[in-house]
């Protein structure tokens, strides 16, 4: 491939390559820009084709050449982290777009779902003036074909060897017939034109829903019954190694989701020593809230005690409230001062309910029409424990996910670093884990219950590790591996089958969380390490966010200054 690089000097070429990126990365994929903040690819309906794929990891993977090659020696320290960023992001976009997983997982978890993803981002479109209703009705009318050419890509990747599971197919049925199953009127995907308060708009778009949107949408559902679930993968076969190309393809997205050169062993390995390391705060948190110090009854009283449980779900959303309210009247003394508007808490569609987590953050719209969001699943209440939503809101929110990307909306970096999600996986996912053991420095958990919630959510991470690999690496079945997390985790059979569903649907993902927070623990103990009576919280943690999501090798470069600045400014901090 020949690689060609822009003109201009080497800080010029470098911004002009990111501006490529974020065009050809958000292009390719419009749902991910929308979910966010950015309006300016609202009208795009995508193209799922492997045409698309393929065009798109030909400009990425130019876009990343490009930029390794340019001069080094004519850049200044934050233009190096620039270069740094944009190589990772390119590169790993390129492998995403020609290994196309998705693909090959006709799926309705997560990022990972083609379809999805319509039904998260669409909802979270701005129409409140004209250019914002012109461009959800271009998108809205895309929509029929978009699902039609998804159908095809999906049978086409069947036909070529790359078989979708047969438990994913039937989570897409499931999730396409509940959309259709409710009144037009109440469709998640006309939100936008009920918050417009133009009737014009909703007119125009309940009737593209109704007469060529739900049709494409039935259309899809039907083809996935009849063509794809009877080629489902099932046993040894659900983990992306069993399809062609399936190896290469784990192991580009490991190395995607986590930033470093890990091999699945090694992360396998990580994962079995973080659990057994466990076993000693288990024992202590367990003892004072429950009385009990062996991990199985403490896990047997926290998956049993029906006063574990919610009642309502509007039980769910105080407890969301509240824990967002302590966290943000501790930030000050913890985070450097920034202007970052107030977290919302949305709950999440209960037609979705089946195929979301517990809760997800979407970063507020650049424009400023919509707010960050800490959306909540708060359906079928019972089925929710309490402990574990405190770990949640602090995860999500503040002092993570709200705090660590409306931060980065605000930085003086390039548009490419600022809208980061995904893309930046390991310190997203990283940044959130890491903060639900921060809260606990910070004194925001309500009890020790709540702290096993905390730990909980650690093994299941820990969990991840162990699971992911053994699905896609080793071979395991989908029975191993809710086996392996029932039994080292307190969370029910049902979540467990979950977790294990969405790991199969979307590989390499889930260990991004553990990998990023230990890392950032490390970098954490060797400027503690380093600075002595000089190391200051609030500095660390202005020093890690002020670059914004980087890679973790970035991340190091990142701390290593900053250590350095410290040893080299005056007297030591009290």
């Amino acid at each position: 491939m020949t690689t060609t690089t822009p003109a201009g000097t080497p800080a010029q070429q470098l911004a002009a390559l990111g501006e490529r990126y974020f065009q050809a990365q958000h292009t390719y994929d419009p749902y991910n820009a929308t979910l966010l903040g950015l309006s300016e690819f609202d009208h795009l309906p995508g193209d799922p084709s492997r045409a698309a794929s393929e065009r798109a990891a030909a400009e990425l993977e130019e876009v990343a050449r490009a930029a390794e090659a340019v001069d080094p020696a004519g850049l200044d320290e934050e233009e190096l982290v620039d270069r740094g960023v944009l190589v990772a992001l390119a590169r790993g976009a390129a492998q995403d777009a020609e290994h196309s997983l998705w693909a090959a997982n006709a799926s309705a978890k997560g990022y990972v779902s083609r379809q999805g993803l319509v039904f998260q981002a669409v909802p979270a479109m701005s129409a409140t003036d004209a250019a914002g209703r012109q461009r959800y009705l271009t998108r809205l009318a895309g929509l029929p074909g978009f699902f039609t050419a998804l159908g095809d890509r999906y049978a086409q990747e069947a036909a070529a060897g790359r078989r979708p599971t047969r438990l994913g197919v039937q989570h897409a049925i499931e999730q396409l017939e509940g959309h259709l199953a409710l009144p037009v009127e109440a469709d998640a995907l006309l939100a936008p034109a009920r918050a417009a308060d133009d009737p014009a708009t909703l007119e125009e778009a309940t009737r593209v829903v109704r007469e060529e949107v739900h049709p494409a949408l039935r259309a899809l559902a039907d083809r996935l019954r009849t063509e794809l679930l009877p080629l489902g993968r099932e046993g040894e076969d659900v983990g992306i190694h069993a399809v062609p190309g399936g190896r290469a393809a784990y192991a580009a997205a490991v190395r995607r989701h986590t930033t470093t050169d890990l091999t699945p062993e090694q992360i396998h390995r990580t994962g079995l020593d973080v659990l057994e390391e466990m076993r000693a705060e288990w024992s202590a948190v367990g003892s004072r809230a429950l009385g009990e110090t062996e991990f199985a009854r403490i896990a047997e009283r926290l998956r049993a005690d029906p006063a574990l449980r919610f009642d309502t779900s509007e039980e769910i959303l105080a407890v969301a409230h509240a824990a967002l309210a302590r966290a943000q009247a501790a930030r000050d003394a913890w985070f450097p001062d920034l202007p970052i508007p107030d977290c919302a808490i949305e709950e999440i569609n209960p037609v979705d309910a089946a195929g979301s987590a517990l809760g997800y953050y979407r970063p507020p719209a650049v424009d400023g029409s919509r707010p960050g969001a800490y959306c909540v699943l708060a359906a079928d209440a019972p089925s929710h424990f309490r402990y574990e939503y405190e770990s949640l809101s602090f995860h999500e929110a503040v002092p993570g996910h709200h705090l660590q990307l409306a931060t980065a909306q605000l930085l003086d970096v390039p548009r490419y670093r600022r809208h980061l999600d995904v893309e930046a996986c390991s310190f997203n996912e990283g940044w959130g884990l890491y903060s639900e053991q921060l809260a606990d420095e910070m004194g925001l958990f309500s009890s020790d219950l709540d702290r096993l919630g905390m730990l909980s959510f650690r093994a299941l991470r820990a969990c991840r590790l162990v699971v992911d690999t053994g699905i896609h690496h080793l071979g395991w079945t989908r029975e191993r591996a809710v086996e392996f997390m029932y039994a080292n985790t307190a969370t029910t059979r049902e979540h467990v089958e979950s977790e294990v569903d969405r790991y199969i649907a979307w590989p390499g993902q889930a260990l991004a969380y553990m990998i990023g927070c230990r890392e950032l623990l490390r970098l954490r103990a060797v400027a503690e390490q380093a600075l002595g009576e000089r190391f200051s919280i609030v500095e660390f943690h202005r020093a890690v966010l002020s670059s914004g999501a980087v890679p973790l090798t970035v991340l190091g470069d990142v701390v290593e200054r900053h250590v350095a600045a410290a040893l080299a400014s005056a007297p030591a901090a009290n």
